[in-house]
């Protein structure tokens, strides 16, 4: 039987190195997107040290001309793709009305549109197949209004919102969508979405919140491994879901957000202290954010 060729973008760190590797040893072809093969060391030595190989191809998921090409190249290289990880993207935070237009575009143009560029490439041989899974991480934040990072939480609900829609337009084609709605993993993320950009000094309250969750999170935070056994079994499954949580905090942000109404979530909002705060999220969703 011909291994199944699972294309894995942002293959390079985190969620995507761990996905590529697993894949790896459950033996498909794995091809990881990256945008430098020169700076691939890690993901390279990781699959040696494994045992596994995860085949390279340099791409540009924010570059229309670069994903053509990139996926050409791979069809070229290793025939029609079965499964697509659309895993690759950024952070971005910031409150609403300091947040250029400009930054919020350019958040969306890597987390929403270079999934869609990607997906574009593989759904029509998918379609004449019959066959096919396309696997899109979002992110708890695409399932609740984080506060602080509203280009991110743009992206992420926008791509929730069409890989729904997708997933509705593809099931008479025999393919599938799975959303991965990962909480906090343990990732180079942190090191590069720290920025705090508050121009008028109105909002050092809400920054502070939102640093507070995630510092929580990244005491608690789950290995990446977990995201990509998730992602093998949502390939894999006879009994597949349109949406998995996974990693710390998913199911209780989920869960906590669907019970809350939209007053009492607005109401939380209103808390004067840090400490009022902090007391109303853990009431309302679990987690308890001071450690």
């Amino acid at each position: 039987m011909t291994a199944p060729v699972t294309v894995v973008t942002g293959a390079n760190a985190g969620i995507g190195r761990a996905t590529a590797l697993r894949l790896a040893a459950a033996g498909h072809t794995v091809v990881g997107t990256v945008r430098s093969v020169a700076r691939a060391d890690k993901l390279l030595d990781a699959a040696a040290a494994a045992a596994v190989t995860v085949e390279l191809v340099e791409l540009d998921i924010a570059s229309d001309e670069s994903v053509a090409a990139g996926f050409a190249e791979i069809v070229d290289r290793f025939g029609p793709v079965d499964h697509l990880v659309n895993n690759a993207g950024v952070g971005g935070n910031g409150v609403v009305e300091e947040t250029s237009p400009e930054r919020f575009l350019e958040v969306l143009n890597v987390d929403l549109c270079g999934a869609v560029r990607c997906i574009q490439q593989v759904l029509p041989a998918m379609r004449d197949r019959g066959a096919g899974t396309i696997v899109n991480v979002t992110s708890i934040i695409g399932r609740i209004g984080g506060v602080a990072q509203a280009p991110y939480v743009a992206a992420k609900w926008a791509f929730e919102g069409v890989s729904e829609q997708l997933a509705h337009e593809v099931a008479p084609f025999g393919v599938r969508v799975a959303i991965i709605e990962p909480g906090i993993t343990r990732s180079s993320i942190f090191a590069k979405n720290t920025d705090t950009p508050d121009a008028s000094g109105a909002y050092a309250e809400h920054y502070g919140r939102m640093l507070q969750f995630y510092a929580a999170g990244h005491t608690h935070a789950s290995d990446a491994s977990e995201v990509a056994d998730v992602i093998l079994h949502a390939i894999e499954t006879d009994q597949p879901k349109l949406r998995y949580q996974v990693s710390w905090g998913a199911n209780e942000i989920v869960a906590g957000r669907a019970a809350l109404s939209d007053e009492d979530w607005v109401e939380l909002g209103r808390a004067a202290t840090r400490d009022e705060y902090l007391a109303g999220f853990h009431a309302a969703f679990g987690l308890d954010l001071t450690t």
